[in-house]
């Protein structure tokens, strides 16, 4: 069960700082053969990382023939981790293998884990606690589906995904990942006004239960089919301060996505 946690990690140490873009590509369970893998690092290297953080999500079984591979400035962000460390958990990585390995991020709550291994908000708490107390940082995903979407749903859903994260969100520690299912893979994007006002709403409700300081801190990336085309646009919005790419960090257009938000954004 979680406890109660302790509000002062919704505290942002300087206030008015810019956010800094973060943009990540989640390879999720590609590619098929790791004779693949030197186009698809080459593909991350050719990013320029120096106005913008860039992470990427292998399968953990290639992160060991890719870890050392990428360039300074991308950084290796797993697809997932165990809510309690080492033992008796088959088939899970736990956070202290990861920090043993000398990563710093992780990604968790994504659409696929939630829908497919029925991963619920009470265990993603658990998870996201247990991560940062080892001294991982996390990239967080939330997201509604078309339907919720439809029937005006979008933010009660988001809030539910919140709710048990709240005490934890420190912007020097957390990212939001907002994907709306409904976009993912599908080649259906929310227009750059559509998205900029749900990640407007995310932002208000931190400030409202959390603090205005962790609101104001707290980068929130877009993660609904992001590509080299739509970028450019979706980075204006003064609400988006990333992406989570999924198809597209397959490609060589990932260097552009992360171009597009540096060109606008980067510090």
């Amino acid at each position: 069960q979680i406890g109660p946690v302790p509000r002062a990690f919704a505290t942002l140490t300087a206030r008015n700082m810019p956010r800094k873009p973060i943009v990540g590509g989640n390879w999720k369970c590609n590619p098929d053969s790791v004779a693949k893998l030197d186009e698809l690092v080459a593909n991350l290297n050719a990013c320029d990382t120096s106005k913008c953080e860039v992470y990427v999500c292998p399968v953990s079984v290639h992160i060991p023939l890719v870890q050392s591979k990428f360039k300074e400035g991308v950084m290796v962000c797993p697809q997932n981790c165990n809510f309690k460390g080492c033992g008796a958990y088959t088939g899970e990585v736990s956070a202290e293998q990861l920090v043993d390995m000398k990563i710093e991020w992780v990604l968790l709550g994504h659409s696929e884990r939630r829908e497919y291994f029925k991963e619920d908000d009470t265990m993603l708490a658990t998870k996201l606690a247990y991560v940062l107390d080892k001294g991982l940082k996390c990239v967080f995903a939330i997201g509604e589906k078309k339907e919720e979407r439809e029937s005006g749903k979008t933010m009660e859903v988001l809030i539910k995904q919140m709710e048990q994260i709240k005490g934890l969100l420190d912007p020097a520690k957390v990212v939001i990942a907002y994907e709306p299912v409904w976009a993912i893979g599908t080649g259906l994007t929310a227009t750059p006004e559509v998205a900029q006002e749900t990640h407007a709403d995310i932002r208000k409700w931190i400030a409202e239960n959390v603090s205005a300081e962790c609101a104001e801190g707290i980068r929130i990336q877009y993660g609904g089919s992001a590509n080299g085309k739509n970028a450019p646009d979706l980075s204006k919005q003064p609400d988006i301060d990333g992406f989570l790419v999924g198809g597209a960090s397959l490609k060589p257009e990932f260097a552009s996505i992360v171009a597009a938000i540096s060109e606008v954004k980067g510090c």
